[in-house]
């Protein structure tokens, strides 16, 4: 007799969509989360302190990336609140203007230098950003648009993880710095 449970083929991928939000019940201030198409919290980001960085915290609450910022404008990731100093990977702005900003990131231990494993690249103003290995894309945000409205407003965004990367956390971690000190009025 068949089973009643859907059937999944493992070479069936299908993007990942995760939405962008500061505004949720019981969210302090001024920190993000990432919840699925059924409104369910995967990610949120607690900003913390300037010394401690934005520490990102899967659904149960767990810390998963702490994020650093340098005086450079470099930033630093370590893996869970921090506190081992396990550096995961650097990321460090190449370029910064009003309508452009880019990023190299690399991979890595303490001596993550060298050829630079991912690229960031996008407008925040129009809460546009692409991550790139090599010459494919890894993922990418875009505004919310809605049908019949001639105007779309910046305060609703997604993120777009596509098939053939399964590190969420990193690609989560990497928008938050992308938009870090920026206004997201969401």
């Amino acid at each position: 007799m068949a089973s009643s449970a859907p059937a999944y083929f493992a070479d069936f991928k299908i993007p990942v969509d995760l939405f962008i939000s500061k505004k949720h019940p019981g969210l302090p201030r001024g920190n993000l989360l990432f919840a699925d198409c059924s409104g369910n919290i995967m990610y949120g980001v607690n900003l913390g302190s300037p010394k401690h960085g934005r520490v990102l915290i899967d659904a149960a609450g767990k810390a998963l990336i702490t994020m650093r910022c340098s005086h450079s404008g470099s930033w630093q990731c370590f893996s869970g609140d921090g506190t081992g100093e396990d550096l995961i990977f650097k990321v460090e702005r190449t370029l910064n203007t009003l309508a452009r900003t880019e990023f190299n990131i690399f991979l890595g231990g303490e001596n993550c230098q060298g050829s630079t494993d991912f690229k960031m690249k996008g407008c925040p103003f129009q809460r546009s950003c692409t991550i790139y290995k090599g010459n494919s894309i890894v993922a990418q945000t875009s505004l919310m648009y809605k049908l019949g409205k001639p105007f779309v407003g910046r305060c609703r965004f997604r993120l777009t993880i596509f098939p053939g990367f399964d590190d969420h956390p990193l690609v989560v971690a990497l928008i938050v710095i992308f938009f870090n000190g920026r206004r997201l009025s969401i």
